[in-house]
């Protein structure tokens, strides 16, 4: 295989995970007529249509979807064979493309990739926060954080943290509408919900068999902007212990209904093919160490 096809194939895995030629281009670091002029010789070249044009977003051809599925194939054999050979070597080099959630990712994973970067000049970092975890193979991401319970999967997941997703509300809430004492009580109070991921925003489950819907005159996509509103006295959030421990010990929120608790604990997780990456393997390292250093006011007591 020629060099200008591996090249080829790198520049359309970048353009196939965006939604336009203008996010491409800032990803490449070209203009996006130079992207489309490149895109076109591609296409010339291989004597099919890639992918449709429209003035919104880009959308792949059949032969497009084939020509993705081949690249990444062979471009995650040639990863792997050059982390196989640099796995011995004490500096990690290429790029890091990392996903995480945008709270935990603002106050955790950036601080410990600038930490990884500076250390690692070879490397180029890139972290991208969506507000539920994206695609980790079809989104080209080399590590992801995520929450909740370990999976059957081919990928692989490290444990950074155990955490658990708690009811939480504040002294001034609990003294005014009272304190709830079973789970079915929460229908008659002010819930404040996250709308993330795609499951049902208003439904709490604890269970197979345990679950509540709630009545929420409060939601938010931003963990943050919903935790602010609890201190607020504004209602009831079922928020990360990670998140909401300090709050607690400074006695600024309580947990309710402390025996319905959900497992959440944090993973970083990765292509099974990356085993053997010394970028991967010591960024997860150095973001380990941090969350250990901080694991004392991240959970609760």
């Amino acid at each position: 295989m020629t060099m200008p096809a591996v090249t080829d194939m790198h520049f359309f895995a970048v353009v196939a995970q965006r939604s336009t030629l203008s996010e491409a281009a800032l990803d490449l670091g070209l203009t996006a007529s130079a992207v489309s002029r490149r895109l076109a010789r591609l296409e010339n070249r291989l004597g099919v249509r890639l992918v449709n044009r429209t003035t919104r977003r880009l959308g792949l051809t059949s032969e497009g979807e084939a020509y993705l599925r081949a690249s990444r194939d062979i471009l995650g054999r040639i990863a792997l064979a050059e982390d196989a050979i640099s796995a011995t070597r004490a500096a990690p080099q290429g790029p890091l493309r990392v996903n995480a959630t945008f709270q935990f990712g603002r106050e955790h994973v950036a601080p410990a990739l600038a930490v990884f970067a500076a250390r690692f000049p070879d490397v180029q970092a890139q972290l991208v926060l969506t507000d539920a975890p994206a695609n980790l193979v079809e989104d080209g991401f080399d590590l992801q954080i995520k929450f909740g319970e370990p999976t059957a999967t081919r990928n692989v997941m490290a444990l950074l943290l155990r955490n658990r997703r708690v009811l939480i509300a504040s002294p001034e809430y609990l003294r005014a509408h009272g304190r709830p004492k079973r789970l079915s009580d929460l229908e008659d109070h002010a819930c404040i919900a996250l709308r993330q991921e795609h499951a049902a925003y208003d439904v709490w489950r604890f269970g197979d068999d345990d679950s509540v819907r709630i009545r929420s005159g409060l939601s938010t996509n931003d963990g943050e902007i919903a935790v602010s509103w609890v201190l607020g006295g504004h209602g009831i959030m079922l928020r990360s212990e990670w998140d909401i421990a300090r709050h607690v010990r400074a006695g600024r929120l309580e947990v309710v209904l402390p025996r319905h608790a959900m497992r959440a604990d944090i993973f970083a997780v990765y292509p099974e093919r990356l085993n053997l990456s010394a970028k991967v393997r010591m960024f997860i390292d150095i973001l380990r160490d941090r969350i250990r250093e901080q694991s004392s006011r991240l959970q609760l007591p």
